[in-house]
């Protein structure tokens, strides 16, 4: 991580018009953005923050207005583009630093030309570019956003699409830069690799803006937020929850102003009423009349449109919801394996219960087996060993990680409705649901799903709106036992907000996996950790767990460090002994 060019002059924009098609997203907005500062991008979903961003990196350019960032200035973003590469991961990575690449263009072209003078510089550039030691940082990267030693040199095509979008963040990071843009970096991280990434960009000493959904994320590594605002940009010095804190003062202060002016407009109106029809009164009535035309409006108050939800009462709540015991939970052998392939085991000799209205917040590294243990639970594995017993009565709403992939696009969100409400037959009924389409089509609307969207095909659907819509179909079925893993992902704030009110409402039990430490914090009363092959209560808070994951993604960068040194080494008094010669 390279300082940037010292006092580089601010990004503007003046009275910058910016529109999408016919939608106008910014219209005459302004703000400065100065060297050095963190910068939450706030706002409602569709009030042009992703615009902003091209128009920042050049992708997009204003329609009216000035804008103005520093030519010399060197970006860094995440390319959205999934990777196609047989290349190893820490290549790919490697790659991200694009003055590392120039350096050693440079020296290809003098070895190419036999020009020794152009090969000195050449050697030269690239060592301080910092040649020789690339791959043990691109390695600390990786190995900080989730990837486990073993994968380092695993090609970038091995990689399911999230985690090679993770690689893409690492080579983001990579790449020197005085801007850095950061698009909701969040997503599909785990717990571990978030953390890791806050600790990262604190020591960032460029300019970054970032788009994020996680209050936590944006309160610990921003000190300006940008808002979007009815199309225009406001700046508020401070991070998210002091944005939060001013806003809502403002917001106060307008809605006395509003309501002084509706007692104002009420007290014309009934003067005009009274005195209208009468002729003596005519022209006190008619200045009234112009009196309220001419005066200035106050905005009402216009929060944010809030979006609540609740868990319906359980039908029943058996305890224990279930017991486990000396279970071990893992994947049985591949289909196609030769016979007597044994499973992969992943954690070993279980032995708990989960009781009626416990709130578990599930914590443990990547790979560790969180989600394996939620999956299992969730009927979706089968136990490798040992026992597993359901209380009677047990109805579980279960949230999966792919639970997105799992709708069909080509249907629409009453068509998955009336496909549940089949599926369930007498069971439904006899939970109490409501099973007629216009009931399923009102209950819709209480997810926000009204009007024409209750017909839209789920594909064409953002990735909020379709989390949106099985946290409709889970809140249907009535569970008593909540699983949730990584339910955020793709929610915005205003509804992480409503899910953590609707689950600390819920009767029942929740057993939930996020890297939403606002919402671990809100709905969690304990934690267990899945750690080392095993699941042991977790004694600390969340920021002892911060702690614990920073010390052991130090220990892997230490570890990394140490094995690559000598080969490090190597190189450079070869490199050095070719710059002699």
């Amino acid at each position: 991580m390279r300082a940037p060019n010292p006092k580089p002059p601010v990004i503007t924009l003046k009275n910058v018009t910016l529109r999408r098609g016919i939608k106008v997203l910014l219209d005459s907005a302004s703000v400065n953005l100065n060297p050095g500062e963190k910068v939450g991008l706030v706002g409602r979903n569709g009030a042009g923050k992703s615009s902003l961003f091209a128009l920042l990196n050049g992708n997009l350019h204003e329609d009216a207005g000035e804008f103005n960032i520093p030519s010399q200035w060197r970006m860094g973003q995440v390319a959205q583009d999934m990777p196609e590469t047989d290349q190893s991961a820490t290549d790919f990575v490697v790659q991200g630093d694009t003055v590392l690449l120039a350096a050693q263009q440079e020296v290809d072209e003098a070895e190419a030309l036999d020009d020794h003078d152009r090969m000195g510089h050449a050697y030269m550039a690239l060592h301080d570019a910092g040649a020789y030691d690339a791959p043990a940082r691109a390695q600390a990267l990786i190995l900080g956003l989730g990837f486990k030693t073993t994968e380092l040199d695993n090609p970038v095509n091995s990689f399911s699409g999230g985690w090679r979008m993770r690689l893409q963040l690492a080579r983001a990071l990579m790449c020197p830069s005085d801007l850095l843009l950061l698009d909701e970096p969040t997503n599909h991280l785990d717990l571990d690799a978030l953390v890791w990434l806050e600790a990262w960009l604190k020591k960032y000493e460029g300019t970054m803006v970032v788009i994020s959904h996680d209050r936590e994320f944006l309160d610990a590594i921003t000190n300006v937020t940008l808002h979007i605002d009815a199309a225009k940009l406001v700046r508020y010095g401070g991070n998210y929850s002091k944005f939060e804190d001013m806003r809502a003062e403002q917001m106060a202060l307008q809605q006395t102003a509003f309501a002084k002016q509706q007692d104002k407009i009420a007290h014309l109106q009934k003067f005009i009423a009274r005195f209208k029809a009468k002729a003596s009164k005519a022209k006190q009535a008619q200045s009234r009349v112009k009196a309220l035309d001419r005066m200035e409006k106050v905005a009402p108050l216009m929060a944010d449109a809030e979006f609540t939800f609740e868990f319906k009462e359980p039908a029943n709540l058996p305890n224990p919801m279930l017991a486990m015991q000396g279970v071990s939970f893992g994947y049985p052998a591949p289909k196609g394996s030769p016979q007597g392939t044994p499973p992969t085991v992943i954690v070993r000799n279980v032995s708990k219960s989960v009781l009626a209205g416990q709130r578990i917040g599930i914590l443990g590294a990547n790979g560790q087996g969180k989600s394996t243990l939620v999956k299992t639970v969730a009927r979706d594995l089968t136990p490798i060993g040992g026992e597993v017993t359901e209380g009677r009565g047990l109805n579980i709403g279960y949230f999966a990680q792919q639970e997105l992939d799992v709708l069909r696009p080509a249907d629409n969100p009453l068509e998955h409705m009336i496909k549940l409400a089949k599926d369930l037959g007498a069971a439904s009924k006899l939970a109490g649901q409501a099973t007629r389409e216009q009931d399923l089509r009102s209950f819709l609307g209480t997810f926000n799903f009204g009007g024409d969207m209750v017909k839209q095909p789920v594909g064409s659907m953002s990735g909020g709106e379709k989390a949106r819509l099985v946290l409709c179909m889970i809140v249907w079925q009535r569970p008593n036992l909540l699983l949730l893993d990584e339910p955020t992902n793709h929610l915005d704030l205003a509804t992480r907000e409503a899910l953590a009110m609707a689950l600390n409402e819920f009767e029942g039990t929740v057993m939930l996996v996020s890297h939403d430490r606002a919402l671990l914090r809100s709905v969690c009363d304990e934690f267990w950790m899945v750690s080392r092959g095993g699941v042991e209560p977790f004694d600390g808070d969340l920021d002892d767990y911060q702690r614990y994951l920073l010390d052991e993604a130090k220990r892997q960068r230490e570890a990394v460090k140490e094995a690559s040194g000598a080969a490090a080494k190597a190189a450079k008094k070869a490199a050095k002994v070719g710059a002699k010669s």
